[in-house]
């Protein structure tokens, strides 16, 4: 189903054709990271409807949604931003239900979801499959990592301010997170997103 034509879109519709004309086959992973204040999860969905509408199979899943319960947390100590930033995420489970099941293809199940935020607690798995050529867009805060950066084939990120202590921890600490990204987008302006272009030299 053809998407109307916005400037949202068509953004969009540049930005997937350049992920596809580099990735036109196989299993790909897209990841949008965004901080607490930006509409990273937005974005990513309008992006898997632009592929839809280019013929491509697309996953959608969220960093949101492999986060620890608030008990499992509190093995890493007290409740603070570092604590958050260090241990928010269950990196393992994202890696082992997610990521590595969905790179490896064929008819092997992967899940997109192990953790409902809205009761913090676990959820049953629902296993599913894709197409051997299929994209999964994922979206989070802490994506580009350096223990998570090599999980993506292509990484995008809004730019924003830090509007959280842990997204500020992770701009000090992970600082070269912006600019090891693919592509970086102003998305202040939602329905007008602009890409930012970083003299490299």
């Amino acid at each position: 189903m053809e998407l109307q034509t916005t400037p949202r879109i068509e953004t969009l519709r540049e930005l997937a054709r350049e992920i596809t004309g580099v990735y036109a086959k196989g299993r790909v992973i897209v990841a949008v990271e965004g901080a607490a204040g930006t509409e990273r999860g937005r974005f990513a969905d309008d992006l898997g409807r632009v592929l839809r509408e280019a013929g491509h199979a697309v996953v959608r899943a969220s960093e949101d949604d492999f986060l620890r319960p608030v008990e499992d947390l509190a093995q890493f100590g007290e409740d603070t931003p570092y604590r958050f930033f260090q241990h928010g995420v269950d990196e393992s489970t994202l890696r082992r239900s997610l990521v590595d099941p969905f790179r490896l293809g064929g008819s092997t199940g992967f899940v997109t979801r192990a953790y409902d935020a809205g009761a913090d607690r676990w959820v049953e798995p629902k296993w599913m499959t894709a197409p051997a050529d299929a994209i999964l867009v994922i979206d989070g805060r802490f994506l580009g990592r350096q223990r998570l950066a090599g999980l993506w084939n292509f990484r995008i990120v809004l730019d924003a301010h830090a509007s959280d202590p842990a997204d500020e921890r992770y701009r000090l600490e992970e600082a070269f997170g912006r600019q090891s990204a693919q592509a970086v987008y102003d998305d202040s302006d939602p329905e007008r997103p602009f890409r930012r272009w970083f003299d490299s030299c």
